[in-house]
């Protein structure tokens, strides 16, 4: 599926969830949505667990 078409159907939902639900609906979709992403991204095998958990490398500062 292209991304403009993923990104119109997660803007109609987001839209009639802000609409029918108040924004407190907006942001629980929005929210879902975001874990939903992530998951779907575990699953394909562009995310690894560690990522998240790694301590970020840091440049040197002096």
């Amino acid at each position: 599926m292209r991304m403009a078409v993923l990104g119109l159907i997660v803007g109609m939902a987001l839209g009639f969830a802000g609409y029918f639900g108040g924004f407190g609906a907006f942001l629980l979709v929005a929210a879902l949505g975001a874990v939903g992403f992530i998951v779907g991204r575990f699953l394909d095998g562009d995310l690894e667990p560690g990522e998240f958990f790694r301590p970020r490398e840091r440049g040197d500062r002096r």
